[in-house]
């Protein structure tokens, strides 16, 4: 699908370097305990019209690099290992000369569907430049131990992959995952973002950290 600039969105504010935030929603399966699921997907891209940085690479490298435009990929960010949101990255890798990052503690999920290895870790609090602003890595496990999101406070969102959705935290039934755990990443470390801050997802639509809050508790209470 065609990449689509998140213009109708007021709190995503271009910087003053011309940063935007392109969106591409991608189609496939998601495989994990034997079981085979048909999924969307969103990727994101951030970036001016020089540069920019991937956030996944799920099912379709030609629709993503219809929204790279030709621009200098500065590095591919996985917010975690599950094949829907890294099985496009070695192509991607190959296409841009871009680099892989994935969490350390992401790598045993990344091994299940991909051959060869990431290029590079992520880590709690390292930051990345693009433009004018910059994204900071907060390790958010829970959905899966390497789980990361991307917060870039200049424009007021975070890319939570599969850890918050619109409507609660991601799955935890199936393998290398603790209902606990992103709990836990989501009240401390989510839910503690400004209200205001743009909340987008590996699937479905966008919300914010002041829509979600209020309903901390009644996700504890519904459990995994």
């Amino acid at each position: 699908m065609a990449a689509e600039e998140l213009t109708a969105m007021p709190t995503i504010k271009p910087s003053h370097g011309g940063v935007r935030i392109d969106h591409v929603t991608t189609s496939g399966t998601f495989e994990l305990d034997g079981g085979c699921w048909e999924v969307d997907n969103n990727v994101w891209v951030l970036g001016d019209e020089r540069e920019c940085l991937i956030v996944d690479a799920a099912h379709d490298a030609e629709a993503i690099l219809s929204a790279v435009a030709g621009r200098k990929v500065r590095a591919i960010l996985l917010t975690h290992g599950h094949n829907d949101h890294v099985n496009v990255a070695n192509e991607l890798k190959e296409r841009t000369g871009a680099p892989v990052h994935l969490h350390p503690l992401g790598r045993v999920v990344w091994a299940l569907t991909q051959d060869g290895a990431p290029d590079s870790t992520l880590t709690d609090g390292q930051e990345f430049r693009v433009g004018d602003v910059t994204l900071r890595v907060m390790h958010t496990p829970g959905h899966s131990p390497g789980g990361c999101s991307f917060h870039v406070s200049a424009l007021h969102v975070v890319f939570t992959g599969d850890t918050l959705f619109n409507g609660g935290p991601g799955a935890t039934g199936r393998s290398f995952s603790n209902f606990d755990q992103i709990i836990e990443s989501i009240r401390t470390r989510l839910l503690t973002l400004p209200a205001g801050t743009v909340v987008l997802t590996g699937h479905g639509d966008h919300t914010t950290v002041g829509d979600e809050a209020p309903h901390l508790d009644e996700w504890i209470a519904r459990g995994h």
